[in-house]
């Protein structure tokens, strides 16, 4: 069926609402539109869902999110673990306490508990409370950091990580399978609450939750020491992130916590945020102010569900303050821990750190410099969490997991949850800067230290945005071209080995020598050049855009610069 075929079914059918045909029926003259909103039913990826709100088999709606949930419903009913539940949970905004309700009804009507929480909270304790009760799977309606205008549907499984294969790909065929909306199952709320199906969760999970953080805590009599010191100012950019973050601050006994005050309350069209994502400079434009107002030693910032945080610390020698990237934050809580650890006598054996593809370099002479291990995943937070999965089932007898970061502002102290979480990266952050406070220091004094340790690498990434189904197609075409046609160098900076793991290979491209990547397939590709300078370039999973990453190793912060803005401007020539 055509989109336009499509289109009319949505307005004809009586399955759909009178809404959401109001709203079609407001497009029906822009043929753009109609194409874009039904081109393509809304791709349920290996991770859930994540589009723009609205009506459309293109669109994040109510329709969209019920198949969803009744694909992954008919999985766990064959799985035979539909005894367990699946734990919900929602962020701040547009419809997404409605599509959790959507999704906990579905699965009480395909005779699966629900244990929904009761109003928003972040990523990491959605994926610390579906193991916390034994649940089967979990579901997050978010759209993360995304623009004001999407939402999302990210699905976990049993082990608290979002779904890897083979469960992913095993979703996915059930939601495929679904060939009409009016398939889906759903009941009554009132109902579904009387026949125990819909379970509403909260405090006991909360407390739970901040149990297990606190137990992360390497040295609580430098916090108190210093606790009436230290200044904090902290951001949820209107998110998820407020009360449990105040909460782990206060309950460690931090005196001085300043929060941004228009940027505290759930706010879905996040009014005083351009694009409420940590990695854009301009979403701390408040933050900063307010942290000048109180001479704050540090700036924290999490995204709408608290699995990223941004940073900003003072520059002591010009008072002005630094921004750090995902890699830099990453790496100051890594050495911390993995220092703090070895001089406490606390490092467990075979102790190792998890990484992505695209994270930093600076992980490998850092774990060299402390004897742990190092192992590179795929991007994608729900490998690290993967690899907990794996060396708990093999009783940690090879590798006992120590820290688990990627460069997209997402770490995890601990294994209390197994996505990325924020919360406890501002704890460990606040830990890390009272640390440096009694010294005298700050966090950048401390990063700087560490460049000078183990070398100044430097990491940038740039997008190209492509919507639509032509973008699609512009963006397939434009991997095809470098999957194909390799470049023999960057600039100056030959290729040394081309890594496409579509296809598991790595190609040494002197002798022409193959061999395999040992990770699974998946639409990336990677170029090793010198001097621990790499180019990496995937489709994004979640947005109509091409990603190309890029890492350098430099003698000082502006050789760093140099060298990445070389091989930025060279990769870009490429593309």
């Amino acid at each position: 069926m055509g989109y336009k075929e499509e289109f009319e079914k949505w307005l004809s059918d009586d399955y759909f609402d009178d809404a959401t045909k109001q709203e079609l029926l407001a497009i029906r003259n822009d043929e753009k539109e109609i194409e874009d909103r039904f081109y393509r039913e809304l791709e349920f990826g290996t991770g859930g869902l994540r589009g723009v709100i609205g009506a459309g088999s293109n669109r994040m709606n109510v329709y969209t999110v019920r198949k969803a949930t009744q694909g992954l419903a008919n999985y766990i009913i064959k799985a035979g673990t539909q005894d367990k539940g699946v734990a919900i949970s929602f962020d701040c905004r547009r419809m997404s306490p409605e599509f959790a309700d959507v999704a906990a009804l579905c699965l009480a009507a395909n005779g699966i508990r629900a244990y929904v929480f009761d109003e928003l909270r972040p990523t990491p304790e959605l994926s610390f409370a579906l193991r916390e009760l034994g649940c089967t799977a979990g579901i997050n309606i978010t759209a993360s950091h995304n623009p004001p205008e999407y939402n999302g549907y990210k699905v976990y499984w049993e082990d608290g990580a979002q779904v890897t294969p083979p469960h992913d790909t095993g979703i996915i065929s059930e939601v495929f399978a679904i060939k009409e909306y009016s398939d889906c199952k759903t009941m009554d709320k009132d109902e579904a609450i009387e026949n125990g199906l819909y379970i509403s969760i909260g405090k006991e999970i909360d407390d739970k939750y901040m149990v297990e953080l606190k137990k992360q805590s390497l040295h609580p009599e430098i916090i108190k020491e210093v606790a009436g010191d230290i200044k904090i100012v902290y951001t949820p950019f209107c998110g998820t992130g407020n009360k449990p973050v105040r909460r782990i601050l206060e309950e460690l006994g931090y005196k001085n916590v300043y929060v941004v005050p228009e940027q505290v309350g759930p706010d879905p069209e996040f009014t005083t945020l351009a694009y409420p994502n940590p990695e854009d400079p301009a979403a701390f434009e408040l933050a900063l102010k307010l942290a000048k107002e109180k001479d704050a030693d540090i700036v924290l910032a999490t995204d709408p569900d608290a699995d990223r945080l941004g940073v900003y610390a003072k520059d002591t020698k010009t008072g002005e303050y630094v921004a750090f990237t995902g890699n830099m934050s990453g790496m100051l809580i890594a050495e911390y821990i993995l220092r703090e650890r070895t001089a406490l006598g606390i490092m467990p054996e075979n102790p190792t750190l998890v990484t992505t593809i695209v994270t930093t370099n600076m992980t490998f002479p850092m774990t060299k410099a402390y004897g742990v291990k190092l192992i590179e995943v795929l991007t994608g937070f729900k490998f690290i969490g993967e690899q907990i999965k794996i060396f708990e089932q093999n009783g940690n007898r090879d590798n006992n997991y120590v820290f688990g970061l990627e460069e997209s502002y997402g770490c995890l102290v601990g294994t209390h949850a197994r996505d990325k979480d924020a919360i406890v990266a501002v704890e460990m952050l606040c830990e890390v800067a009272s640390w440096l406070k009694k010294q005298g220091k700050t966090l950048w004094d401390f990063m700087i230290e560490v460049y000078e340790k183990y070398g100044y690498f430097k990491e940038t990434q740039f997008t190209l945005t492509m919507k639509g189904a032509e973008g699609a197609t512009q963006i397939a075409a434009l991997m095809d071209k470098f999957r194909n046609n390799p470049p023999k160098a960057f600039g100056d900076l030959e290729v040394l080995r081309f890594r496409d793991y579509k296809k598991d290979v790595i190609v040494d491209m002197k002798t022409g020598e193959k061999t395999t990547t040992g990770l699974p397939s998946s639409n990336v590709l990677y170029f090793e050049l010198p001097d621990d300078n790499w180019c990496c370039v995937r489709p994004s999973g979640t947005e109509p855009k091409i990603k190309f990453y890029m890492g350098v190793k430099g003698t000082s912060l502006e050789d760093a610069a140099a060298k990445s803005a070389a091989l930025t401007e060279a990769v870009k020539a490429f593309a």
